[in-house]
């Protein structure tokens, strides 16, 4: 193959990086209630996460970047999901998707912990009970257009 016109791409190995970061974000689906299914149709056509690089749901947290930590988080769960958000490489992105997540919704009580970023670095917070996976799919690309501009590091950006 015989190139007419010299082309040339130049960027930064930095810019390059957080390209590639924010166009192939990796879930980990943390369902743990109700708002689990509302994330679950992200990944539906009618949706379709794949046009931003997040259409799989990984099964394991050492081949996901993206924690989506959906519903109420109880006292027993706190050192599970702290294995969890450990395991994963970084650099690594917490979702809050729903009020219980956010705020610990209605469940104001004893076992259910106060809202997740008690625990974990939180970037984006989803409102609603439930929320529509329109707003999730909002938050990731906020997310997204921050990863790319240098802004999200990994529990540093709030939204």
């Amino acid at each position: 193959m015989e190139m007419t016109n010299n082309q040339f791409f130049v960027t930064s190995v930095e810019k390059f990086v957080r390209w590639s970061q924010k166009s192939s974000l990796w879930p980990l689906t943390f369902g743990l209630a109700c708002c689990a299914i509302e994330m679950m149709n992200l990944v539906a056509p009618r949706y379709d996460m794949a046009q931003f690089g997040a259409e799989v749901f990984r099964s394991s947290p050492r081949q996901a970047d993206l924690m989506i930590v959906s519903g109420r988080l109880s006292n027993k769960m706190v050192p599970v999901i702290e294995q969890v958000y450990r395991q994963m490489p970084d650099p690594k992105w917490v979702v809050a998707m729903g009020a219980c997540a956010s705020s610990g919704g209605i469940f104001n009580n004893y076992a259910i912990v106060q809202g997740v970023d008690e625990v974990l670095p939180v970037d984006i917070y989803v409102p609603g009970c439930p929320p529509t996976p329109d707003a999730v799919m909002h938050a990731v690309l906020k997310l997204r257009d921050a990863i790319g501009t240098g802004r999200a590091h990994g529990g540093v950006m709030r939204a």
